[in-house]
C-alpha cells in the first residue's frame, strides 16, 4: 500500500455536502459521477495531496444506503492506492483478510477497486484502489 488514496465519507444530500466542504477546504468539488453499479453518487475534493469523496446513495438497495440508515452519515472507508491490485489482493488473502470483492471492478475516479471487510479490520471498511491501465494494457482478470 503506497498511501491513503482518499476518505469516502457518506452523506444524506450530495449538493449540501458539496457547499459545506468547498466552505471547510477551501476549493470546488473537481468531479461528480454517477457508480451505477454501486447505487451511488459521488464527488471528489482534492486540497493538497489530500483526497475526500462523498458518496451519496441512488438505489435504496445500495451500500452506502444501508450505512446511512445504520449509521448516519459520517466517515464510511478509508482507500488505499496500490500499484498492482491483484497482487495486493493475494497478498491479503493470505495474511488472513477477508476480501469482499476478490476481482476488481471499476470504481469512482477512474480506478479499479476491492474491499476488505470491516470485521477484520477494526470495523474500518478497507478500500484498495489503481488507477485504471492505459487502453493499451490488459484489465486484470
Amino acid at each position: 500500500m503506497n498511501k491513503i488514496e482518499h476518505l469516502g465519507i457518506a452523506v444524506h444530500d450530495l449538493e449540501a455536502s458539496n457547499a459545506l466542504f468547498e466552505k471547510l477546504m477551501g476549493v470546488p468539488h473537481y468531479k461528480i459521477e454517477e457508480v451505477a453499479s454501486e447505487g451511488v453518487r459521488t464527488s471528489f475534493f482534492k486540497a493538497g495531496p489530500n483526497k475526500i469523496e462523498l458518496l451519496q446513495a441512488i438505489d435504496d438497495n445500495s451500500p452506502i444506503a444501508k450505512f446511512l440508515e445504520k449509521r448516519g452519515e459520517g466517515i464510511h472507508h478509508i482507500a488505499f492506492a496500490v500499484d498492482d491490485i491483484v497482487a495486493e489482493i493475494e497478498r491479503l488473502v493470505q495474511e488472513g483478510f477477508s476480501v469482499l470483492n476478490t476481482t476488481p471492478k471499476k470504481g469512482a475516479d477512474n480506478k479499479l477497486v476491492a474491499f476488505l471487510h470491516p470485521k477484520g479490520t477494526n470495523g474500518v471498511l478497507i478500500e484498495l484502489c489503481q488507477e485504471v491501465p492505459d487502453l493499451g494494457e490488459e484489465l486484470p482478470q
